[in-house]
């Protein structure tokens, strides 16, 4: 499991799990519950690279980011360490 300690937003940490460049689980500590279940389940199954396309530079309000965006970077990370 790779962990990503976010920044500027709710949601403190994303925990993930990958194989073979497919996004296996998707866990957001703290943040809308709501909203991050629905993030992990649609991105569960997908390629990393399709997912980072999809929600990289996505804006929740004035922050300059969101809880889809960070995933992205979490995933950008994830990518660099294999």
């Amino acid at each position: 499991m790779f962990v990503y300690k976010t920044k500027g937003v709710c949601a403190t940490e994303i925990h993930i799990d990958v194989e073979n460049s497919i996004i296996k689980n998707v866990n957001f500590v703290r943040g809308c519950a709501g909203n991050l279940i629905a993030l992990s389940t649609l991105v569960n199954g997908m390629n990393i690279d399709e997912a980072i396309d999809k929600l990289k530079g996505i804006e929740c309000g004035t922050k300059g980011t969101s809880c889809p965006d960070q995933l992205s970077k979490a995933l950008d990370e994830y990518k660099k360490l294999v």
